[in-house]
């Protein structure tokens, strides 16, 4: 917003005559008209005019009234901003790809501002890219500033999911803390071991007298007995670790899992399979094993550290303070590499996550890898991806190589001190052997925890790496959800579109001002041209993603007021991409109706032609199909798809393309038992082949996103329109077919 009103204060003092009020939206660019000049440019649209400027001079003006469309494109490694006057195409601007999102809500409001003669800021603002704190752009496809966010307020969101296994956790606190106390038992044993007994005086002569033997062995058996108790600790705190990071990992896994499925369709595909594995896994697993290892660890290694200062400090607090000198050392080192260490790990989890989504890719398209040969420039660009990882693994790890030796030699500064405090002191006879032992024993002990300590903010960054990408998800506004009130009704299956316009991207409608009636139990065709918006228009009913402008009503009630789960329940839906699960084909086809029984199962997959192939196979159902079905053929794959959508028994059938990998007779089996599913039910059909809908109810016809024709395959045959030349090119297509 404050960049856009420098814009419209700029162009009022370079235009005078321009008012403020008179500005509807400004926006920059920074490319020439052509070549890969930078400049300093921008657009204003004013109710009267369009200015362009560039470097503060005029270079296009144009009336706001002569323009009759805005245009956004993508360009290599630019957009374009074009408006359309008289039929002529006119260039507005060129831009970076970093103004892209910027720009093309801008065109978008502009055409919806013609259509309705409102202008809003709202959907700019939200393609805002950049942190308003630090200004720095969000990484891609988060809303989450990796420099400015507040770590405290991360750990106590993971302390209230943790909150129902918080008696773990405070039990194994706890349980470090008794650990913590016990580990200090030994060293004073140890003294008393040594100064009343190893080198008591006279300890040869006593050696032999029972009491001496008992308060002996009563000495080792303590030790005996601390050991032993340390390891039970050890084991029942081990135990209550593994049970509160481990449930607490499956609740955070289902919580970003969930969160995953309620995006839409549009939010999940701009994130890599790679990625989203890695919150899903990787991140969690980062987080339980910084729960187990590291929190209870944390207040261990502070407890121990605090007691045996103290100690040594009531003991003689110059000798303290020769051995914690370097402590603020190491405090101030850690805190100054913070930053460094977080970039470090935060640039190591990107490259691990594209390596995932390389290696996702060739494993889910291998037969494709294979059949252009492809393994080797495969195994290159993996390896590519995973020396990338390896470089910012070496950086990370070289950096603490050279930094721990560094913080322990400082740390154990301490000890050279220790040393000649307590040889002068053992020499003028001021301290026992035993006492030797256990203040040099105390000392490792103190650092010890010091160094875990010194380690700690390693560990730590990488956890809040993976926190800050957990949360990110969750936090992830989702863009179809649920309406508090959203209703579950029983659909019969009227559909309506009233004037429907829906984009992918921000500048560009794929549909717009589409209105339509589908009747209950209609057969609908929908027809067009590639790229026209048939797929987009059933993923709208679907409701895969929510219209920009207008409605879509079922029943007379707005898709957006019905619950998801009660619309998709009764939708079947077979796709234009096949997908089956890895399993067997009875599985596959249950998958649609958990609860049908093996009759019903039979009978959907013999209505879909799919019984007869099935029992030929090796196991009949219990077939298990691999991978992505890829033991199937295409054909077998659509018609197990159409068997899973007819045991649905749906009210409304979509059906996009799914006869296309059918053969002709097959086709026309399909084809008379969907003519039989199809009655007492809507039906919404995209099909490649146009002779296959000549029994539709009504075939649509679709072109340049806006509905061209409506009526039955005999009406706009008659008519000589799009239909028309559709179904002539088919049949020229198919005599020459016929020739070859």
């Amino acid at each position: 917003m404050k960049d856009r009103i420098m814009l419209r204060n700029r162009l009022c003092t370079i235009n005078p005559g321009v008012s403020p009020e008179d500005v509807i939206v400004a926006f920059p660019f920074d490319l020439a008209p052509e070549g890969d000049v930078k400049t300093d440019g921008f657009v204003a649209v004013t109710t009267s005019d369009v200015y362009v400027y560039e470097k503060d001079v005029l270079m296009l003006r144009l009336k706001s009234a002569d323009i009759d469309e805005y245009i956004f494109s993508n360009g290599v490694g630019c957009v374009f901003a074009e408006c359309v006057t008289n039929g002529v195409h006119r260039l507005l601007c060129r831009a970076t790809m970093a103004q892209r999102d910027l720009i093309s809500s801008i065109i978008w409001q502009l055409n919806r501002r013609m259509e309705r003669s409102t202008y809003s800021y709202a959907y700019e603002e939200e393609t805002d890219v950049k942190c308003p704190n630090c200004g720095r752009r969000y990484p891609p496809d988060s809303h989450v500033c990796p420099h400015c966010t507040a770590k405290k307020g991360y750990i106590k969101r993971v302390w209230e999911i943790a909150k129902p296994y918080r008696y773990f956790i405070l039990a194994s606190v706890l349980l470090y803390f008794i650990s913590a106390g016990v580990q200090l038992l030994p060293a004073y044993l140890n003294k008393l071991l040594i100064d009343n007994y190893i080198q008591a005086e006279g300890a040869f002569e006593r050696s032999a007298s029972a009491d001496f033997i008992i308060g002996f062995i009563g000495v080792i058996l303590s030790l005996l007995g601390v050991n032993i108790l340390t390891r039970l600790i050890g084991i029942v705190r081990g135990v209550t670790l593994i049970e509160a990071g481990t449930r607490m990992m499956v609740s955070l896994r289902s919580m970003v899992f969930d969160k995953i499925q309620r995006l839409s369709v549009s939010k999940i595909s701009k994130r890599t399979a790679g990625e989203l594995m890695n919150r899903v896994t990787d991140d969690t697993n980062q987080l339980q094993n910084f729960i187990m290892n590291d929190i209870g660890g944390f207040f261990e290694q502070m407890l121990i550290f605090l007691a045996v200062s103290v100690i040594i400090i009531a003991y003689d607090w110059r000798l303290a303070v020769l051995i914690l000198i370097p402590v603020p050392i190491v405090i101030f080192a850690n805190r100054a590499f913070h930053k460094f260490m977080h970039r470090v790990f935060h640039r190591q989890w990107v490259m691990n996550s594209r390596a995932n989504t390389i290696l996702h890719d060739i494993f889910s398209g291998i037969r494709v890898v294979k059949a252009y040969g492809s393994e080797r420039r495969e195994m290159e660009r993996y390896d590519e991806a995973t020396k990338n990882e390896c470089e910012a693994q070496i950086r990370a790890e070289s950096f603490f190589a050279k930094f721990s030796p560094l913080m322990s030699f400082l740390m154990g500064l301490g000890e050279f001190f220790l040393l000649y405090y307590v040889g002068t002191k053992i020499l003028s006879h001021e301290m026992t052997l035993g006492d030797m032992q256990l203040f040099t024993t105390y000392v490792s002990i103190i650092y010890g925890p010091l160094r875990w300590l010194s380690n700690f903010p390693r560990r730590y960054e990488r956890t809040m790496t993976s926190i800050v990408k957990i949360f990110d998800i969750i936090d992830e506004d989702v863009d179809v959800a649920d309406k508090k009130d959203a209703v579950d009704m029983k659909i019969e299956g009227k559909i309506e579109f009233h004037d429907v316009s829906f984009g992918y991207d921000s500048g560009n409608n794929v549909l717009h001002g589409i209105n339509l009636t589908v009747e209950p139990g209609d057969f609908v065709g929908i027809v067009g041209r590639s790229g026209v918006g048939k797929s987009t228009l059933i993923n709208l009913v679907m409701r895969l993603y929510d219209v920009d402008d207008g409605s879509i009503t079922i029943d007379g009630v707005d898709i957006r007021d019905i619950s998801q789960s009660s619309l998709r329940s009764q939708i079947g839906v077979v796709l234009q991409e096949t997908f089956l699960f890895s399993g067997t084909v009875y599985d596959n086809i249950a998958y649609a109706k958990p609860d049908a029984t093996r009759d019903e199962v039979l009978a959907a997959a013999k209505l879909a032609g799919a019984h007869s192939f099935i029992m030929k196979m090796p196991d009949a159902y219990n077939t298990r199909v691999g991978e992505r079905g890829h033991t199937l053929s295409g054909g077998e794959r659509q018609r197990i798809a159409i068997a899973r959508a007819l045991l649905h028994d749906p009210r409304i059938l979509i059906l996009d393309e799914a006869t296309a990998s059918l053969d002709t007779e097959t086709e026309k089996q399909i084809q008379d038992a969907l003519q039989i599913l199809s009655k007492n039910r809507t039906t919404l059909a995209i099909a490649h082949r146009l002779s296959t809908l000549r029994n539709a109810t009504k075939l649509i016809v679709l072109d340049k996103g806006t509905v061209a024709e409506v009526g039955t395959h005999d009406e706009l045959m008659r008519r000589g329109g799009i239909y028309y030349g559709l179904v002539m090119a088919q049949r020229q297509m198919s005599k020459m077919s016929a020739g070859a």
